[in-house]
């Protein structure tokens, strides 16, 4: 969990851009930019309003981005000291880890043990919320909705060289559930491996968005990262389309 994941995850729920955050918060694009992309680490909440700033313009509680920022700087601080950080959302971690497949369990343990609410550990909760129909902000999950979650869902798994997603419910007429995030045959884009491979240019892409990226052909050619990043942006921009 961090502070550039919390805002990329807002400006893609309310469909606005950097240079939005940027007028709102007093400080130049290319800074809101760097800050996302993790070129320019956040300020120590005590320093700054910006916080503030963005809060009101990103509709969070009060406080919410302070809150991370501060969670942040101390997770960063206990890896310096070597030190595991605490999980941002234990009820959330116990239930993703007792219900992953058994043979990958440790690799999985392994992987989200790193950080307080890592990649891999959101790819998951979103899907399994995804699955069962729960419409909660993922930043703000209880002990309830893990309660739900695991009264439905039986076991999941993950292949990590492609990140693809198999949930199986306890329940229900279609009870295996699969997810694709990238091309499988001879003819995968090294273009749109660089982009997945990327968070700063594919960290907030949603599964749907991932779904039509990957389902583009070029005839032979080849695209860049770059390009599948415009053609997201693209894509978002209400403008292009009617």
């Amino acid at each position: 969990m961090d502070v550039a994941f919390v805002i990329r995850e807002r400006l893609l729920e309310l469909g606005l851009e950097q240079r939005d955050l940027a007028r709102a918060a007093h400080v130049t694009e290319s800074y809101v930019s760097q800050l996302l992309t993790g070129k320019k680490a956040p300020p120590a909440p005590n320093r700054t309003d910006i916080y503030d700033r963005m809060d009101r313009f990103l509709k969070l509680r009060p406080g919410e981005l302070a809150r991370v920022a501060e969670l942040e700087r101390t997770e960063e601080l206990k890896l310096k000291l070597g030190d595991p950080p605490e999980p941002l959302l234990p009820h959330v971690r116990d239930l993703i880890l007792r219900t992953c497949r058994p043979e990958h369990a440790k690799q999985i343990r392994a992987i989200i043990d790193r950080q307080s609410f890592g990649e891999l550990e959101r790819l998951v909760a979103r899907k399994l919320l995804d699955v069962v129909g729960l419409a909660v902000d993922i930043l703000h999950l209880t002990t309830k909705h893990a309660d739900f979650l695991e009264a439905r869902i039986e076991s999941w798994d993950v292949d990590l060289a492609t990140f693809s997603l198999e949930i199986v419910l306890r329940r229900g007429a279609e009870r295996v559930r699969r997810f694709e995030f990238v091309e499988r045959d001879a003819e995968a884009q090294p273009g749109l491996q660089k982009f997945l491979a990327d968070h700063s240019l594919s960290g907030t892409a949603t599964p749907q968005e991932l779904e039509f990226l990957t389902g583009l052909r070029f005839q032979g050619r080849h695209p860049t990262a770059l390009y599948y990043y415009r053609e997201l942006q693209n894509l978002r921009d209400p403008l292009h389309f009617q």
